[in-house]
């Protein structure tokens, strides 16, 4: 059985007879930190499934990366980390993220990922996998003001910056 943060959680919403109930509603908070622009980055964010209050933590980094790059490796992983399809309600601080995910992305897409301005889209994999994960779940935007002393947003920042000083201290 899939449960919902992964394979093997043992939290899944299957109904009798194993048929799958209504979609999962989860909170995702991410955050991502970087150090220079480029330089090393992290990410981090939190899961929290509504019905069970379950909350499930993670973050990495990067040596070389930049921040939009960060903020877009927090969501990617948040969602992939979902064990089956979810009614996610996402929230960031980033309006790159939120924006290119809400509004920008259809657009790029039908343009063969050119911006307006016919210049190739940055970040490109990260969105082409932003795009799988938001065919899958179903997701809604909420950005918050960063370092606004919202609990959540302020732990994936923690996350987030705790991965990118332990890449840092270990000198990799």
């Amino acid at each position: 059985m899939s449960g919902l943060f992964g394979k093997s959680d043992g939290d899944g919403d299957e109904g009798a007879g194993g048929e799958a109930g209504p979609k999962p509603l989860v909170e995702l908070h991410t955050d991502g930190a970087c150090s220079g622009n480029p330089g090393p980055g992290g990410w981090g964010y939190i899961l929290i499934h509504r019905a069970t209050g379950k909350r499930r933590e993670a973050s990495g980094a990067e040596k070389e990366t930049t921040n939009n790059r960060m903020e877009l490796q927090a969501v990617i992983e948040g969602l992939s980390a979902l064990g089956k399809p979810s009614s996610v309600d996402l929230y960031s601080d980033s309006q790159y993220v939120l924006n290119g995910l809400r509004e920008w992305m259809e657009d790029w897409k039908k343009r063969g990922w050119r911006t307006a301005a016919k210049k190739p889209v940055k970040n490109r994999e990260f969105w082409e996998r932003l795009d799988e994960l938001k065919r899958k779940h179903e997701i809604r935007f909420h950005w918050i003001k960063g370092h606004n002393e919202h609990p959540e947003n302020e732990r994936a920042d923690q996350l987030a910056v705790m991965a990118r000083e332990a890449l840092v201290a270990s000198g990799r």
